[in-house]
């Protein structure tokens, strides 16, 4: 692989870097589906000696695509190319729901279920009286296998009867309960996992991820979940469609 020139518009000569040339090729090997999700991808070494640059040029490459959520670093195993999900902002959804309709088999691994009373934080987010009954669900999630992120949810006590019947979707307990949430506020905000999180979902201390706050109402306004979303910033997107009505 050779240093290339490119013309800038005021004239001047610039030479492309090589590491921008290796993160230009697999970036479209990526997009192009030659690099499938899952797939991994060489190794430093072989790609240093593929393209005959050095490691530190290959790693700087790759770095980049790390960055951009395209690639992910899997401790000792190697460099894999990303598996993401889109998640439709405009849609009030469960993620199993998400999961399904993207063809995609999403399970949970519980970490703990518990009643209580509800804690300060929890009290004035969903409005309620001081030693009202929560019940608090917590768990990680999956797509094919894959560790998506964490969930820490807070139900009211008058929401459901009992913490038994969630089993795998809270929104499905909800639902046959008759208290699922007609409408929700969300809030977005990026994060970097803690070392409890990272080693729950086996990546990297300080990965990005992103945090979605929600807060479900039911028909008559009554609060029912209060849902923090931990999602690793590698394996989830999310998408909204806008439009203009003058």
């Amino acid at each position: 692989m050779t240093s290339t020139k490119r013309v800038t518009s005021d004239g001047s000569v610039k030479t492309a870097s090589l590491y921008l040339q290796l993160q230009e090729l697999l970036r479209q090997q990526i997009t192009s589906r030659q690099l499938a999700p899952e797939d991994a991808i060489p190794t430093e070494r072989e790609l240093a000696e593929e393209f005959n640059v050095s490691r530190i040029t290959v790693r700087k490459a790759v770095d980049g695509l790390v960055y951009e959520g395209l690639l992910t670093r899997r401790q000792g195993a190697g460099t894999f190319v990303a598996t993401r999900v889109e998640k439709s902002y405009s849609k009030m959804t469960s993620f199993t729901e998400d999961m399904i309709s993207r063809g995609r088999i999403p399970s949970s691994k519980w970490l703990s279920k518990s009643a209580g009373s509800v804690n300060p934080e929890e009290a004035m987010t969903m409005g309620l009286s001081p030693g009202s009954l929560v019940y608090r669900f917590n768990r990680m999630r999956f797509a094919d296998g894959v560790s998506m992120g964490l969930d820490y949810a807070t139900v009211p006590g008058d929401c459901l009867p009992s913490l038994e019947l969630v089993n795998d979707s809270l929104y499905e307990a909800l639902e046959q309960f008759g208290t699922r949430p007609i409408r929700a506020l969300q809030r977005l905000r990026a994060v970097a996992f803690n070392a409890e999180q990272a080693g729950l979902l086996d990546i990297p201390v300080g990965s990005p991820g992103l945090l979605i706050e929600r807060r479900g109402f039911l028909a008559d306004g009554r609060p029912a979940e209060f849902t923090q979303s931990y999602y690793r910033g590698d394996a989830y997107d999310l998408m909204s469609e806008l439009s203009h009505n003058p």
